[in-house]
């Protein structure tokens, strides 16, 4: 077997673009499986928490995810264990899902994409991995790991308030936070790693579902 590969990672991209290619061309097919806050609510279709992060709105927006989700996941997979990665990335889905659901329940609020579980394996990798640093296509130098964590909550959170684009912030920032959650109870040496930036984030991030819950009202 070849241990520069990540079948994991390389399976959960597989189905994410098979899922995505088929709903590019039927509507019916999107419609049934993307995130739907009056299915889940009122109908009880639960599936579609875990199953909109398999769908995407184009080829950018799924893209974007499979390459972010590749050089992230391949790392937490060949360095911690499948096990750690699957559970990282399908806790991020849910979390941000599940956050998303809750801020928009008073409204007919849908959504797709594999954000919430990228974003909770980019966290994951930035206190398993000392030194990592984050490199977005559209700036031209590394982020170091600890500003771009402070920088994503505040952008998160501003996101959501604002409205501004066609992101789902939420989704972002619950995948994120639930997704490092996930990654500490498999190893909890990173909150002792990480004595300044973990407790920073959690505290950051109570802050911030606090204000945006009691906004949500």
């Amino acid at each position: 077997m070849d241990e520069t590969l990540a079948p994991a990672n390389i399976a959960i991209i597989a189905i994410t673009v098979y899922f995505s290619v088929k709903g590019f061309s039927s509507s019916a097919f999107l419609n049934r499986y993307l995130f739907s806050t009056r299915d889940i609510l009122e109908d009880r279709q639960y599936y579609r928490i875990l199953t909109s992060g398999a769908l995407h709105a184009d080829w950018v927006h799924l893209l974007f995810n499979v390459f972010s989700l590749y050089s992230f996941g391949s790392a937490i997979e060949l360095l911690f264990g499948r096990v750690t990665f699957l559970a990282t990335y399908l806790a991020g889905i849910i979390g941000g899902n599940i956050l998303a659901l809750i801020l928009h329940r008073k409204e007919t609020y849908r959504a797709l994409g594999a954000s919430g579980g990228v974003c909770g394996v980019i966290f994951a990798c930035i206190f398993l991995i000392p030194g990592t640093s984050v490199q977005m296509f559209f700036i031209p130098v590394p982020i170091p790991a600890n500003v771009y964590a402070v920088l994503f909550m505040l952008i998160s959170y501003f996101g959501i308030r604002t409205q501004i684009g066609n992101i789902g912030h939420d989704a972002h920032l619950g995948g994120a936070i639930i997704g490092l959650l996930t990654t500490t109870a498999f190893h909890p040496s990173i909150v002792p790693q990480n004595p300044v930036l973990y407790p920073a984030i959690i505290v950051l991030a109570i802050s911030l579902m606090i204000l945006l819950y009691r906004r949500s009202f």
